[in-house]
């Protein structure tokens, strides 16, 4: 058997181990795990699997440059204190969502339909310590509102 042919069943191989030792859940563009969020409104419960930016490098960097998101897919943005957020879509080439979150996981307020590329400061109106990016529209599809509740291990209600 030749060493190429030798490598790529190795590989294989090593993919297979993997997925049977739980090792496909998905990742980011970093390769972290995403993680499960909910968010809770009228219409029930809605699930979300979010990239962490819980760095100021992840912070300052967001989902510039980056695809449009899937349904399902987010990033949660996490502060270590409350304070007034704002936000702006440099670099960003879709559309998004801005959902402003209080530490108790009550959404304080959502910017829908952020313009891409936009240098335009977007304020929480309030005191936030997370903030969720979701591709324009999804809120609303949602049903999402002020009031309504994020369910994530960052948040303690």
């Amino acid at each position: 058997m030749s060493f190429t042919r030798r490598l790529l069943l190795s590989g294989l191989f090593l993919a297979l181990a993997g997925c049977a030792q739980g090792m496909d859940k998905p990742v980011d563009a970093t390769g972290r795990p995403l993680e499960a969020l909910s968010v809770v409104t009228a219409s029930g419960t809605h699930e979300f699997m979010v990239e962490i930016a819980d760095t100021d490098e992840l912070r300052q960097r967001g989902l510039m440059f980056r695809p449009p998101l899937e349904d399902d897919r987010g990033m949660l943005f996490e502060f270590p204190t409350s304070r007034e957020q704002s936000f702006w879509m440099r670099n960003t080439p879709s559309s998004l969502d801005i959902i402003y979150i209080a530490p108790n996981g009550r959404i304080v307020s959502i910017a829908s339909h952020a313009t891409p590329f936009s240098e335009a400061q977007i304020p929480s109106n309030g005191p936030a310590n997370g903030v969720l990016e979701l591709r324009a529209g999804r809120a609303e599809e949602i049903g999402a509102k002020a009031g309504d509740m994020v369910r994530h291990d960052f948040f303690k209600p």
